[in-house]
């Protein structure tokens, strides 16, 4: 293993590298926003019903969340390139199989291989970069990941307001295809693996056991807002969490476990992760609740409201890299806690919206969430890799994805759940999906249960930022000898 590698290697072949991650990454954000737009297009289109499409996007999300230790360590195995360039693959197929689906079972279940290309390029598109630049300047180069993603978010909010309102909710699926046949073309030329192989196992009790557990969680807390609570749903739940406890038991005994916890022996390392996912848990359903606020409350079309929302995008992509060179000086504590500061603020703004606020004031408050994610982001995520033993990148990248992802899932079932508690349960849900809006005191009920799951955010926001507080300075040097037990062959 050698880092010095990336000294060695031209300028030019660099910033092409970076420019295929980032297109990685974009082209997966892309697909995480326009799905949203296009749910209520694709239950009509396919005879499906509320409870059964939200499905497209959480078993997308679900697998990422499963497989992204496992692929990063596939990355470790057979080259973090090569299996870069085999998850732009799976995700194109994925991506033409689900633009030609005939039915709700059929697309769940594309979406799902979509879902393995995606944790492919996810896991491993982290462990490319800090192979490929110096560690003096990955947060620059993270920096312009987090420009992707947003770029990513607002052409995919953009595209799905505009393909599933001209044309059909499908070509929100095929129009990966021909970008992704490009990446892969550019990726097979720029990119090359910079280090030895490592031997590791693959952790199939922990995927199975973390899969259901987490699949039974959804499934309940999904249908709790829809249905009244219930003996099965209440068993339901049960089982789930059971299932996730004995996974951590399991996790403790395995020679090679899913989640790597030794990592958390190292300060810098676990503050970081659970940064993110307590982040994620708070953050990831903005998108969702404002979408909610603006078509159910303020009778946007989808459209309309998703323009709103796209100046906060980009001011956030305009000024990560700004975060990621001023992480790469002052190191990313305080770039990162400042950020998840600025985002709770805009959380706590959004949790005043009423059914008369001016919709400019929805733009303003998107724009200063963008500024905390771009704050956030890139730092958190070269803290992560500075606090990581050489050798390790394709493991603490995956793990950074698995506590991202845990949350995400989490974050849109639990702000769904929150957000129903005011009105009937089966309106809430078509609220959301785009089928109905509301009139008089349930406009006024349903508001309250918006900010509800607003205030519910914040909280979380906090301790992320605590958790981000908490990690300090941190140098490679110290980070690296702090989790001298773990073993060699694992990494």
């Amino acid at each position: 293993m050698n880092d010095g590698k990336t000294q060695n290697l031209p300028i030019r072949r660099q910033n092409w590298a970076l420019a295929v991650i980032v297109i990685g990454v974009l082209v997966a954000a892309v697909d995480t926003t326009i799905v949203i737009l296009a749910l209520p297009t694709m239950m009509h289109s396919l005879h499906a019903s509320l409870s059964g499409i939200v499905w497209v996007i959480m078993a997308y999300l679900l697998v990422i969340t499963l497989l992204a230790t496992q692929v990063g360590r596939l990355g470790d195995m057979y080259g973090r390139v090569r299996m870069y360039e085999l998850g732009f693959l799976v995700f194109v197929l994925g991506s033409l199989l689900c633009g030609v689906a005939s039915n709700e079972s059929t697309l769940v279940g594309f979406r799902i291989l979509q879902g393995i290309g995606g944790a492919l390029i996810s896991a491993n598109s982290g462990a490319v970069i800090a192979d490929t630049f110096e560690p003096e300047t990955r947060g620059r180069a993270y920096g312009f990941t987090s420009i992707g993603w947003n770029l990513g978010a607002i052409v995919g909010i953009l595209l799905g307001g505009f393909i599933t309102t001209y044309f059909s909710w499908r070509y929100i699926f095929l129009i990966n295809v021909p970008i992704g046949s490009a990446a892969v073309i550019v990726a097979w030329f720029v990119l090359k693996d910079r280090r030895e192989r490592a031997s590791h196992q693959i952790d199939w009790w922990g995927m199975v056991l973390l899969g259901i557990g987490l699949f039974l969680v959804l499934l309940s807390m999904i249908q709790m807002t829809s249905k009244p609570f219930s003996a099965e749903l209440a068993a339901t739940l049960i089982a789930g969490l059971v299932f996730v406890a004995i996974f951590a038991i399991v996790e403790t005994r395995q020679s090679s476990p899913m989640l790597h916890l030794e990592l958390f022996r190292n300060r810098i390392v676990s503050a970081s992760l659970l940064a993110s996912f307590f982040q994620s848990v708070g953050n990831f359903a903005v998108l969702f609740l404002v979408i909610m606020y603006l078509q159910g409350l303020r009778q946007l079309t989808p459209l309309n409201a998703s323009l709103l929302l796209v100046p906060g995008y980009l001011v956030g992509g305009a000024i990560s890299p700004v975060s990621g060179r001023l992480s790469d000086k002052v190191g990313p504590a305080l770039p990162a806690t400042l950020g998840l500061g600025i985002q709770a603020i805009a959380l706590f703004l959004y949790g005043h919206l009423g059914l008369h606020t001016p919709l400019w004031q929805v733009t303003a408050i998107s724009i200063i969430n963008g500024m905390g994610a771009a704050g956030f982001f890139p730092a958190n995520n070269a803290a992560i890799m500075k606090g990581s033993p050489k050798g390790s990148y394709g493991i603490s990248s995956g793990m950074l994805r698995t506590f991202a992802n845990i949350g995400m899932v989490l974050s849109f079932a639990s702000a769904m759940l929150v957000a129903s508690t005011q009105i009937p349960r089966k309106l809430a849900f078509a609220i959301f999906v785009g089928t109905t809006s509301l009139t008089g005191k349930l406009m006024i009920a349903f508001n309250h249960g918006i900010h509800t799951a607003f205030y519910l955010a914040i909280g979380l926001m906090v301790v992320a930022a605590i958790f981000s507080a908490l990690r300090g300075p941190a140098t490679a040097q110290t980070s690296n000898s702090r989790i001298t037990s773990i073993k060699r062959e694992e990494l």
